[in-house]
Formats: structure tokens, C-alpha cells, sequence
């Protein structure tokens, strides 16, 4: 089950030939008069938070926003209260969302009567990626000896993720599907929580994206066993992939920022150049490679047809697990 790219830009190209500038953001035109909030739909310690508060960080430094930015986490009933408190301020220019993949799920799972295609895109800054894991500590050291060992576990294996219909529990049914095996979803506030109790031995697996788990990798706390990409993983280059392994099982998370409906044109543009610079910086391009994130920058109409795309492909995905609404 594969989810194709739609389109990438060059953005490191032309910022090697210094084609994009550093300077805030249409910074003749529209500014923001007080702080724009940045709502993050997930709690605190995990991928979309770690993410959101880098954005910040670069936007700070690289002076790339005339105002402050102000990531607020709203992550209630699987960002849930993100996506109301989105849709409850139509018109407000001083607000953007990061997204993830339960930007989808959630509204498809829950009558929160939100329609993510009334709100307004702003910009696609990367696919991240998604591995299997399990505590190094354990004697599984290939997908045979995973799928064994929850086979053997006569249906106690826990398998750790963010939420329940959201993008670790979708993954986590790919592999039922794929396998016959069963396991006990147990869902976390966020990926770093998944990730320590992985290490902690209170979950047995977690389909963690490797910015969530390299840490703990890297001290040799956790081990991966396969990656849902098509290629290989650059920083992971001895995990082979489910596709070499055999098994079509491909998954990609969009990490990605929206804003209110209504917003004003001259807002969007703003927001739109401030993070296409942001997409340029070193410092962004440097994260994306030793993280494992494929930058992927995407914005306006291409990027609301591709939100709506791939609502149509959770949809499916959510009934093959019984979880549509």
C-alpha cells in the first residue's frame, strides 16, 4: 500500500545559489501587528511537537518573521481541539496549525463537525518516515523473528503508538493485516512517550518515526527492523525495507502547516514565504538528513488537492479497521 509523493521543489538547490532570501517574509506587504500563535495537534515530546518548536527556533534565528512565534500544543482527543479551535477562529491572520496525519483521521473518526477543505494551506515542509522497533534488549533481530514472537505471544504483545485512529495505530493494522498477527494497541500522548516506554519494557514494539527513536538508537536502547519506505532510510542504512523484505507496506506522514478559513490573502503570502525560506535554511535541510524526514515543500491549490487526496485514502484506510465514521 504505497502513498506517492506529488511533487517536490529544489529548495536546496536554490538555496545553495542563494536564489532565496534569508529576509522576513514579504516584508513590504502584510506583517503580523502582535504574535502569531503556532496550535501543534499533538501533546508535548513527540515528532509534530519536536518539529513545530524546531520551526520556531529557525524562523527566530533567521529572523524570518517580523513577530514572535508561539507554538501552543493543543493535542485533546487526537488533536481534536487543534482542529475546533482552527475552525472556531475563521479570519484570524495571527494563527497557523502544523499538522500531521491525524489532520485527516481525526475529523474522519469524530463528528467535530470541522472540513479540513475549508481551511486554508499554507505550506508542506516534509514526508517523514515510519520504522518498526522493538527494545534491543529483546532477541528479535529480523520482521521473521517479529512476527514469531507475536505469534507466540498468544495475544499479550503490546505494540506502542500516538493515539488510537491515528497514524501508529493505521500502521500497526497494516501489519495485522499483512501478517495474520494480533496485538494490544496501547496509545500514548505523543511519540516520545512511545519511544521511553519501549526502552522502559512497558511495550514490547512501536512504529516510532526514526526523528522519535534515533536518540535511544544511537545509545543502543532500541533496535529497527524495517522501514515503511521505498528506499532505504539514509540514516538508518541497515534497515532494509518492508518492500525488500517482500511485503508492499509503504506509509509517509505529512508534516505540514494550515491556517484558519478566511485568512486574508496577504497573510497567506506572508506565511507562505516565510516558510519557503525556512525550507532553504541549512539548518532545516541538515535536520531532514540526519532525521530521516524527505523534504517536500508543497503549497497553495497543489497542496489542498493533495489534503484532500489523501483524506480520501485514510477514509479507506480507517474502514478497513472499522474506525470510519
Amino acid at each position: 500500500m504505497t502513498y506517492p509523493i506529488t511533487r517536490r521543489f529544489a529548495i536546496a538547490a536554490a538555496a545553495s545559489l542563494g536564489l532565496l532570501s534569508a529576509a522576513p517574509a514579504a516584508a513590504e506587504g502584510w506583517t503580523p501587528e502582535r504574535p502569531v500563535e503556532m496550535v501543534i495537534m499533538a501533546g508535548t515530546g513527540g515528532g509534530a511537537d519536536r518539529l513545530a518548536r524546531l520551526f520556531q527556533s529557525i524562523i527566530q534565528k533567521e529572523n524570518l518573521s517580523t513577530m514572535p512565534i508561539l507554538p501552543v500544543n493543543k493535542g485533546g482527543g487526537s488533536g481534536a481541539e487543534a482542529l475546533r479551535y482552527l475552525a472556531d477562529n475563521e479570519g484570524e491572520n495571527h494563527l497557523i496549525m502544523a499538522t500531521l496525519n491525524s489532520y485527516y483521521t481525526t475529523p474522519l473518526r469524530n463528528d467535530i463537525g470541522v472540513d479540513i477543505e475549508e481551511f486554508t494551506p499554507i505550506a508542506r515542509m516534509a514526508l517523514d518516515t515510519f520504522v518498526l522497533w522493538v527494545n534491543a534488549d529483546s532477541d528479535i533481530e529480523t520482521l521473521e523473528d517479529y512476527v514469531a514472537a507475536v505469534q507466540a505471544s498468544g495475544g499479550t504483545w503490546k505494540m506502542g503508538g500516538t493515539g488510537t485512529g491515528q497514524e501508529d495505530s493505521l500502521v500497526t493494522a497494516m501489519l495485522e493485516n499483512e501478517f495474520g498477527i494480533s496485538v494490544t494497541y496501547v496509545p500514548f500522548s505523543g511519540g516520545g512517550d512511545v519511544a521511553r516506554n519501549l526502552v522502559g519494557g512497558h511495550i514490547d514494539s512501536s512504529v516510532n518515526n526514526p526523528s522519535e527513536a534515533l536518540g535511544f538508537y544511537q545509545a543502543g536502547q532500541v533496535r529497527p527492523i524495517a522501514a515503511f519506505t521505498p528506499e532505504r532510510i539514509p540514516a538508518l542504512p541497515d534497515t532494509p525495507t518492508m518492500g525488500e523484505l517482500g511485503h508492499d507496506l509503504v506509509y509517509w506522514m505529512q508534516r505540514s502547516f494550515v491556517a484558519p478559513a478566511g485568512m486574508a490573502p496577504e497573510a497567506v503570502a506572508y506565511y507562505t514565504e516565510m516558510f519557503e525560506n525556512l525550507s532553504a535554511s541549512e539548518e532545516w535541510q541538515t535536520y531532514t538528513q540526519e532525521k530521516a524526514l524527505m523534504a517536500d515543500f508543497l503549497t497553495g491549490e497543489e497542496l489542498q488537492a493533495y489534503f484532500l487526496e489523501e483524506r480520501e485514502k485514510h477514509a479507506d484506510l480507517l474502514n478497513t479497521m472499522g474506525e470510519g465514521s
